[in-house]
């Protein structure tokens, strides 16, 4: 069987990471768009935080375009690519995956995480690397949502997985993937 490389598509909150971390597990190799943007916050000296990241990220996207993330990481992509199966974490914009869809053809897949609003608020609220409050979760949802096409991609999943339970569940939908 050839190389794979998966997407892990979702809302803030929706369990991402973990899903990730699930493909880690069991061999793939982790792209992170998000370095784009911490890179790029270090290289301001910028501190890390929900503000200074949404201005990173749109000032990359009006410098590069929509596609950016995908743009400044697809060489890293090709090389891991090479080398086995790739999981891609926070692919965002319809004009990221196309530029990978392009790139990879039918290797390429889309999973996307739902989780209901109020655990994703809930969540965001306890995790303990960059808490949001509620109205901080609302806002970057509708800023994603409107400023960066990040519907269009979960939209378009060729997976589709519902995380209102725990990691047991969800990994378990994982390994029915891969």
């Amino acid at each position: 069987m050839s190389n794979r490389i998966y997407a892990v598509v979702g809302m803030c909150g929706s369990g991402k990471s973990e899903a990730v971390k699930r493909f880690v597990e069991k061999g793939y190799s982790r792209v992170y768009f998000g370095e784009v943007v911490l890179d790029e916050l270090k290289s301001r000296n910028l501190e890390i935080n929900e503000q200074n990241e949404r201005t990173v990220r749109e000032d990359l996207r009006q410098k590069y375009g929509m596609s950016a993330m995908a743009v400044k990481s697809i060489d890293k992509i090709r090389e891991l690519y090479k080398k086995g199966n790739v999981v891609i974490e926070s692919l965002y914009s319809w004009s990221e995956y196309k530029v990978i869809k392009n790139e990879f053809g039918e290797a390429f897949k889309l999973v996307a995480i739902h989780t209901d609003k109020a655990i994703r608020y809930k969540r965001l609220m306890t995790r303990e690397i960059r808490p949001l409050t509620y109205e901080q979760s609302e806002s970057r949802d509708i800023s994603e949502i409107e400023n960066i096409e990040k519907g269009g991609p979960i939209c378009f999943c060729d997976y589709l997985i519902v995380n209102d339970s725990d990691f047991e569940n969800l990994y378990k939908e994982i390994d029915k993937i891969i």
